[in-house]
């Protein structure tokens, strides 16, 4: 099969498809043909070293959570799954940019039928992780949220569950995407310089929950306009985290597969919209990666093997 590989940390150059043995389902696991991988900033900064400490890499290193695919072939004592059968999930060992994947079977969940392949094939790290932000801040009815990044993959789907729970929510995000934001009830605020007073007048200066999505400062924001640091979640500032004290809810905080399948009923009904940014095929995952490390598109970008 072909997969994506790496042999040392790096940019995206390091990133090659090359064809390597079919991995084979053990007891308990399920085999996999990859359909769509979503691809998450997470990665970049594994790949590019920075999170050695907290992930190091073993080289060679595939890459790759999230999935969605066909089911190829079933391991010893695997029940509730048939060969042939449309599934999503998610792999703990950077597998899933690949033509085939072998998963634990109790990390999948059977894909929706009104769930298109890209939707469902980036909807675990992204959606996990935005239900984690939302259930740290714990928003309720007639409180105000903000969320940084409201327009990105985690983002524009926390900006959705927060407003689920009947609080105002507030999304920082680039003037392209307010509309999109207001169609789901959210309030858009342009970010950048002069953003803390047009955040103050969006809210009247009552704030109760800070949702970090995207890093570079906005903790400290959040803490400059009297958020408490309990009602602060962060998912990429581990620094911020150290040093104030604010919640580090993230994807693997909660991940279960019965969640994920609250999340994909939630989108396959129309309730809960996945934005998909662009697709690649898998060999142009360096074109991919270069477009997520740019941080300005709208949702989800997804590989398709």
């Amino acid at each position: 099969m072909r997969a994506v590989r790496f042999d040392e940390y790096g940019g995206v150059d390091v990133l090659e498809v090359r064809e390597v043995e079919d991995p084979v389902a053990g007891p308990g696991e399920v085999l996999v043909a990859v359909k769509a991988a979503g691809i998450n900033p997470g990665e970049i900064a594994i790949r590019e070293g920075r999170l050695h400490e907290r992930w190091p890499a073993t080289f060679p290193s595939g890459e790759g959570t999230d999935l969605a695919g066909v089911v190829q072939a079933l391991g010893a004592d695997v029940s509730g799954f048939a060969v042939g059968e449309e599934v999503l999930g998610w792999t703990e060992q950077r597998a899933s940019h690949a033509e085939l994947v072998v998963v634990p079977s109790d990390q999948l969940i059977p894909k929706p039928a009104s769930l298109s392949w890209e939707v469902a094939g980036s909807l675990f790290v992204a959606g996990l992780a935005a239900y984690a932000s939302v259930d740290a801040v714990a928003p309720r009815a007639g409180e105000t949220v903000v969320v940084s990044g409201a327009a990105g993959g985690v983002g524009s789907i926390a900006v959705q569950l927060a407003q689920r729970t009947g609080a105002s929510v507030i999304g920082l995000a680039g003037e392209s995407n307010h509309d999109w934001l207001r169609r789901h009830g959210i309030v858009p605020v342009t970010y950048g310089e002069g953003q803390a007073e047009r955040i103050r007048d969006a809210t009247g200066g009552s704030i109760d929950a800070f949702i970090d999505t995207f890093g570079g400062g906005y903790v400290d924001l959040a803490i400059e306009l009297g958020v408490a640091p309990q009602r602060i979640n962060t998912i990429i500032d581990y620094g911020a985290v150290e040093r104030l004290g604010v919640h580090a809810q993230g994807t693997h905080a909660i991940a279960t597969a019965p969640l994920l399948a609250q999340i994909a009923d939630l989108a396959a009904d129309g309730s809960l919209e996945i934005p998909i940014a662009r697709t690649f095929p898998l060999d142009e995952v360096r074109d991919a990666y270069r477009e997520l490390a740019e941080r300005h598109t709208h949702g989800k970008i997804v590989l398709l093997p």
